[in-house]
């Protein structure tokens, strides 16, 4: 089972990308835990929240690959839950870090904060973009995972998203 994984800071159209490659390769995605979880909370999010999500997080993978005969797309994973726990509350559980290890994606599609910001009640750092960018870097470089950044707008985002996925196929 191979898994690419869209990440990258808010608003950077990981989510449209995510659906629209997966239909595109015929293969299911799994959609950002995060963002289902705190819609459904309804409130602000705080530290005891990382574990919930990590823990819907992993169930959702887990469920997905089961019908994922070969390739799975994923909108964010784990190492986002680390990012943003660590930004917004200063940690992270350990066994959430370990776990973003032990799950670690074959490829990493790096959405560059190149698109218009688009606010929503679960995006709240429009202004803090370029900075959340960064630390996506590294974050990526921290857990060695290998990176593809991907540019643009449009179907031009999503054609460089599937070349990159396609040449993953190519280097396994």
């Amino acid at each position: 089972m191979r898994r690419v994984v869209l990440t990258g800071s808010e608003c950077t159209g990981k989510s449209t990308a995510a659906a629209a490659v997966a239909a595109r390769m015929g293969v299911p995605w799994v959609p950002e835990a995060s963002r289902t979880y705190a819609e459904a909370k309804g409130a602000p999010l705080t530290l005891s929240d990382v574990a919930p999500i990590a823990r819907a997080h992993v169930r959702a993978v887990e469920e997905a690959e089961r019908s994922a005969p070969d390739l799975l797309i994923l909108d964010t994973d784990l190492i986002s839950t680390v990012l943003y726990s660590r930004h917004y509350y200063g940690r992270c559980p350990r066994w959430v870090e370990r776990e973003a290890r032990a799950r670690l994606a074959d490829l990493y599609l790096l959405h560059l904060p190149d698109l218009p910001w688009r606010p929503d009640p679960s995006r709240d750092r429009g202004h803090l973009r370029a900075e959340l960018h960064a630390l996506f870097v590294a974050t990526l470089r921290e857990y060695a995972a290998t990176v593809v950044e991907i540019v643009g707008a449009g179907p031009g985002r999503v054609e460089r998203a599937l070349s990159a996925v396609r040449a993953l196929d190519a280097r396994i």
